[in-house]
């Protein structure tokens, strides 16, 4: 391996390789940088697929338990968590040898270990097999993605609990749990355990679930999840943890009141922080906005040369940015080192974000929220539909949520939609497209919908907008 290279990357999960790739294809001579006792980056190894994985046996599970509300009888069911798990582990071992396999290719060299800088141009390698290696690196990504956050609430580390990586490798089911938090972690772990018959208590610390989203689609979520039977609290004040009776009891403000909960095992679901630990970032002069790293739309640092994307960059932790966020600093790299032509910068916008959380009922969102929109001083209008009224949910016994619309009201043009309900990570993405090509909502209203579907719920608020918008 050499010393000296046009581009390296730290970090070689989905940001990192997208990078790499990038950075081959233009012509780089690359290297990538990971510590990670197994390849492949945290949506492979301890997020996307793991959690899908156990949410899919969650969902089936929840639909043995529904079978008489169809004229159906399944019979005497249970759950094998242990069979649970190793059904993931076999799917996650293919996904990541796979792209241990991509890593590994010879397209650029890898060095198995962890990074920090000496300056803005060169890169000290702690070896995980013994060692220190020094390179040189013209230019270079920070994609170090994510690390769990450790909140200090009195007697949780005493008392102790269980996080998504350990729920997400678990071979046993506690009887009762408290899930700290209302993101989307949180949630979907929620989810997985109430679907498999956990006694399920949720505590968010924020007014609402899914705090970035409007507050009628969370409310809608929450409903469902009350239904369900999971007890949930929202806009309280956590103070302490204790063991008491061989159980774990959280005590908590609420409504004005102090409140507790007790159960066999808590889930610290409380976020996730950028992992710039031991990076010394300082030593090549790059800067951070709180946590992350400051970056531009090119994903250019406060140091020309470095770059940053992913988890580590923020402002939106989702897979599919990461790779945009990527493929653009990678891009742009080259143009700073003068191998592509300035016409071919990259900047990476938000304005078709997407977000999606696998619960039960599931909820999606794409481009503004109407808050946002409000926010941005933007003259919007909005319409939704309801499934408990819409034909195939219906019939689906999926009747939980609804869909909606959001439009600029001088043109009608769509500028935002969400979903909470039956299939809306699928359902969402008519709306990207539409989004994607600038429709309005009379140009939306007029695509043909195939009935019964779920996805002609959409044409219901788009002819309501349609008849609103406009002068």
């Amino acid at each position: 391996m050499s010393d000296s290279y046009e581009f390296v990357i730290i970090g070689g999960g989905s940001a990192g390789y997208a990078a790499a790739r990038t950075a081959v294809e233009l012509g780089m001579k690359t290297a990538v940088i990971d510590g990670a006792e197994t390849l492949g980056g945290l949506c492979i190894l301890r997020g996307c697929m793991p959690s899908k994985s156990l949410i899919e046996s969650a969902n089936r599970f929840i639909t043995l338990r529904r079978a008489e509300e169809f004229g159906l009888s399944a019979g005497s069911i249970s759950v094998h968590p242990e069979k649970i798990r190793a059904r993931k582990r076999a799917l996650i071992g293919e996904f990541a040898d796979y792209r241990q396999g991509q890593l590994e290719d010879g397209r650029f060299d890898l060095f198995r270990g962890t990074a920090n800088y000496v300056d803005a141009n060169t890169i000290r390698i702690t070896l995980r097999d013994g060692g220190e290696r020094t390179i040189r690196a013209d230019s270079s990504l920070v994609a170090s993605g994510s690390a769990i956050s450790r909140p200090p609430i009195p007697g949780l580390e005493e008392v102790g609990y269980l996080v998504s990586d350990d729920t997400l490798d678990a071979g046993e089911l506690p009887d009762s749990i408290i899930v700290l938090g209302g993101g989307a972690i949180a949630l979907e772990m929620a989810h997985y355990y109430e679907g498999l018959g956990v006694k399920t208590t949720v505590i968010q610390r924020s007014p609402q679930v899914l705090k970035s989203i409007d507050e009628d689609v969370a409310k809608a979520l929450e409903k469902a999840f009350i239904d369900r039977g999971i007890d949930l609290y929202t806009g309280t004040s956590l103070t302490r943890v204790e063991a008491e009776d061989g159980q774990k009891v959280v005590y908590f403000d609420h409504g004005g009141e102090g409140r507790s909960v007790r159960a066999d095992e808590i889930l610290q679901a409380l976020g996730r922080h950028p992992n710039t630990d031991g990076l010394s970032l300082e030593a090549a002069g790059v800067e951070l906005d709180g946590r992350h790293i400051r970056t531009d739309a090119q994903q250019a640092t406060s140091t020309a040369n470095i770059f940053a994307a992913g988890d580590v960059a923020g402002p939106h932790e989702v897979v599919h940015i990461a790779i945009e966020q990527g493929e653009a600093a990678a891009t742009n790299a080259a143009i700073h080192l003068g191998k592509l032509d300035p016409s071919k910068r990259e900047s990476i916008s938000y304005d078709l974000k997407l977000f999606g959380v696998f619960t039960e009922p599931q909820v999606a969102s794409v481009g503004l929220s109407e808050r946002e929109a409000k926010q941005a001083g933007i003259d919007c209008i909005s319409a939704d539909y309801p499934f408990d009224d819409h034909g195939k949910s219906m019939v689906l016994g999926e009747t939980h949520g609804f869909v909606k619309l959001i439009a600029e009201r001088s043109s009608g043009r769509l500028i935002g939609g969400a979903v909470v309900g039956p299939e809306a990570s699928e359902l969402i993405h008519e709306i990207v497209v539409a989004l994607r090509y600038g429709a309005t909502a009379a140009e939306f209203a007029r695509i043909p919908h195939y009935h019964p579907t779920l996805s002609e719920i959409w044409t219901y608020p788009a002819e309501d907008l349609a008849e609103a918008a406009g002068p």
